[in-house]
């Protein structure tokens, strides 16, 4: 059950965000757009990208990195915390969370298949400068799990994704309260310490945190 919910979290996020567009394309748009690059790009590399995590962790770099807004993300991560944290503590929150989650969801995106993840139609927006795209992600064992992307708008005018939405769960405020609670018993400066030298090992024992 845990392998599968990885694969649905690591399809989920990889699957939202690509590659640079020549003009700022629409929320759904990119989803579809970047889920059929994410199938070229695993497309008989999976054996060599198990073997060799440097080149996952670049590929996921290259894929994410353009159309995921990490800095926001991170700021909604760190909730309240953010207001007392300095400029500096900010950014190396945000570059230590998103190295973790990287590494910690690796293996879920070799797990990944062209043509599992459904796009449902949907033409609201939440308002002019937020819109959430649903789909579903066809698991192992033929479970459709329900995945909800959320995007902002930039001051740029580009869309990029902050939160996933699975099964109804936000990843943005189920990691808050993990952080919080971290942040409450150790301090923000030992959290971003630990998750810089334990990485994925310090996420998974924040998932494992009881708030």
């Amino acid at each position: 059950m845990m392998r599968s919910l990885i694969f649905a979290f690591a399809a989920s996020l990889f699957a939202a965000v690509g590659t640079v567009q020549a003009a700022p394309a629409e929320p759904n748009a990119v989803v579809q757009g970047i889920a059929d690059d994410l199938g070229s790009a695993l497309e008989g590399r999976k054996d060599e990208l198990r073997n060799d995590r440097d080149k996952l962790i670049k590929l996921i770099d290259q894929i994410v990195l353009p159309h995921f807004d990490i800095d926001y993300a991170s700021i909604l991560v760190l909730g309240q915390n953010a207001r007392a944290a300095t400029p500096q503590q900010r950014a190396r929150f945000a570059k230590a969370f998103y190295d973790s989650i990287a590494h910690r969801y690796a293996e879920g995106l070799l797990n990944y298949t062209r043509g599992r993840i459904n796009i449902t139609p949907y033409k609201g927006e939440l308002n002019d400068k937020r819109s959430l795209v649903r789909t579903e992600v066809i698991l192992d064992d033929g479970k459709r799990v329900p995945v909800d992307y959320v995007f902002h708008k930039t001051r740029e005018g580009e869309w990029k994704a902050y939160d996933v939405v699975i099964e109804g769960i936000s990843y943005v405020s189920n990691y808050r309260n993990q952080v919080a609670a971290e942040i409450q018993k150790s301090g923000l400066d030992a959290l971003i310490a630990r998750l810089e030298t334990q990485g994925s090992k310090a996420l998974e024992s924040l998932e494992n945190t009881k708030s």
